[in-house]
């Protein structure tokens, strides 16, 4: 252990991570340098500098930054460009921030001449698979401490007593906090653990932090109008938003109005099955929103192939391969596919439902009213191409029966 020098840990200033930052100090005798990134979790950040400082970090051992812009901009939005879901349901959002923060903490580990890093994903999670290749990504040589598969701390109960011994401060939160785990960014929040063990027993309604339930929403629908340029959010009812801000927003109506809540028993990565529910309110909003504008300004099949190269990118980015160059060159043709994804699209928001109800193109609409009409369409369409059409497509099937009825 004494060949580490510096080590930058990645920090929230909890339980876990300010244990981890003692334990790293006494057990590997090395200088230790905290990033705690804000990216959009809903609490202070501000707090860790202080406990940081009182661990005996140096100030200028210490990285707080406002992500928030960056994550959703280089990220979240690149990801909704792909309509991207894991196993049908999960909008991936612990999973898309992993890599940002694997990618800053590598950047500071170069600044500062760190010769290894650190975080706080357990060994049964797919947390450390995320961060790890990220790291190695972008610094092979990089050493990588992960404390969960060194340590004897495995239960919450020897984590507060190693603090209690040390002298750590865990301020409790008010109302004694959550007793679930909980992820939370700008995209969502996440809960598992104690009574989410049980697949079977329905979540409690106070455990949800964000969202009021669906029955008690507003009995009135309301709408939201987004503008799309090149495939993502420039503009929500007309202002033009940072994408941050878009996020912000949709997040504030998808809240008002129960939506973007999910319970799923997932597959992780390292081969179990596991528990969580979710709350997602922008970015349910975002990806209805998305295929409604894309119904209108996506060749057929370009959409068909996109639909289908989905799946492999969501679990690219599930398993932490964001820094791959497989997704890369998934990320360049999806990009590509949304030159001309622009116009704008109107939503209905009600008791958890986002429904499409308009989309216009003024410049890319593939959509000809000429052609689609059930009215008298002035000859754009003839009928009567229909069948010659039909008839070679089900030539393979009439070739086969023929067949059938020659064997008797």
């Amino acid at each position: 252990m004494s060949d580490i020098k510096k080590v930058v840990l990645a920090y929230s200033g909890g339980l876990d991570t300010s244990v981890i930052l003692k334990w790293l100090q006494d057990e590997y005798k090395c200088e230790v340098v905290t990033f705690t990134a804000d990216i959009g979790q809903g609490e202070e950040v501000e707090p860790a500098r202080q406990k940081a400082v009182s661990l005996g970090i140096k100030p200028e051992n210490i990285f707080i930054e406002d992500l928030r812009e960056e994550f959703v901009r280089d990220y979240v939005f690149p990801m909704f460009r792909a309509n991207t879901i894991y196993e049908g349901e999960y909008l991936l959002g612990t999973s898309i921030a992993r890599p940002l923060i694997a990618k800053r903490q590598i950047e500071i580990a170069n600044q500062v001449g760190a010769d290894a890093v650190s975080h706080g994903a357990t060994g049964k999670g797919n947390d450390q698979v995320r961060f790890e290749l990220g790291y190695y990504a972008l610094k092979p040589d990089v050493k990588v401490i992960a404390p969960w598969r060194e340590w004897d701390l495995l239960s919450r109960e020897k984590l507060l007593a190693y603090a209690e011994t040390h002298g750590i401060d865990i301020s409790k939160k008010k109302n004694g906090g959550s007793p679930y785990s909980m992820d939370a960014n700008l995209l969502h929040i996440s809960y598992e653990g104690t009574v989410l063990e049980n697949p079977a027993q329905e979540p409690e309604e106070d455990m949800w932090l964000w969202s009021v339930s669906p029955e008690n929403a507003p009995d009135q629908a309301e709408y939201v109008e987004l503008e799309y340029r090149n495939g993502d959010i420039a503009a929500v009812n007309g202002q033009a938003l940072s994408p941050a801000a878009v996020l912000t927003e949709l997040n504030r109506l998808g809240n008002k109005h129960g939506i973007g809540r999910l319970d799923i028993v997932e597959n992780r990565y390292v081969g179990m099955k596991s528990r969580g529910c979710y709350e997602t309110p922008g970015g349910t909003i975002m990806l209805k929103a998305h295929r409604a504008i894309e119904s209108i300004t996506l060749d057929r099949e370009v959409a068909h192939l996109k639909d289908e190269l989905m799946p492999k990118y969501a679990q690219l980015i599930y398993t932490g391969y964001w820094w791959s160059p497989e997704r890369a060159m998934l990320q360049q043709m999806i990009d590509a596919s949304q030159a001309t994804v622009n116009g704008w699209v109107r939503l209905k928001l009600y008791k958890g439902n986002v429904i499409a109800v308009g989309r216009e193109s003024k410049t890319d609409s593939l959509f000809d009213p000429t052609i689609a009409t059930f009215d008298e369409d002035g000859g754009a369409y003839n009928h009567a191409d229909a069948a010659g059409f039909i008839r070679l497509n089900a030539l393979r099937m009439r070739i086969a029966a023929n067949a059938r009825g020659k064997r008797g």
